[in-house]
């Protein structure tokens, strides 16, 4: 468990520093033409690793019914707004606000499919995460921007 836990950890750490670097991109061209290069340069990565150690077409495409190929398409949504949202709010808010988004959608998704597992101490998680949220919000104080070139 301490694998997968670990495993997990690492993921939302990735997930951070990629939205860190698509807000980075966004800055000098666009929200959507960064979601593009890093879904562009994504599938050259996930293309050499698949045919260097297999898996690429492992499956029967028509096994699956045809909405399980909408992931790329709300995965291209996330990464855009992502892309956008750290531009405005910056990094810390934009992840606290999508992990509050992930874990109430999660609570609702475990409820509705009956996944085992006590719902009131996810309930309760997602209450301290939106707490966080304010905490943060509140200790925030608006800074004064200078523009170049004016005296001080």
């Amino acid at each position: 468990m301490i694998f997968y836990a670990a495993l997990a950890v690492l993921a939302g750490v990735l997930v951070s520093l990629s939205r860190q670097i698509n807000g980075r991109l966004a800055l000098s061209t666009s929200a959507m033409e960064s979601s593009f290069w890093n879904h562009l340069v994504g599938l050259v990565f996930i293309t050499a690793v698949a045919l260097l150690i297999g898996g690429l077409f492992a499956g029967d495409p028509l096994a699956s019914p045809w909405w399980a190929y909408l992931g790329g398409t709300v995965g291209v949504i996330f990464i855009a707004m992502g892309s956008w949202l750290i531009q405005r709010i910056g990094a810390a808010q934009t992840a606290l606000m999508i992990i509050a988004g992930q874990m109430v959608s999660g609570v609702v998704l475990d409820v509705v499919m009956g996944a085992p597992g006590n719902v009131w101490a996810r309930i309760a998680g997602v209450g301290l995460i939106l707490a966080g949220m304010l905490v943060a919000q509140t200790g925030k104080r608006k800074i004064r921007q200078v523009p170049a070139g004016a005296k001080r």
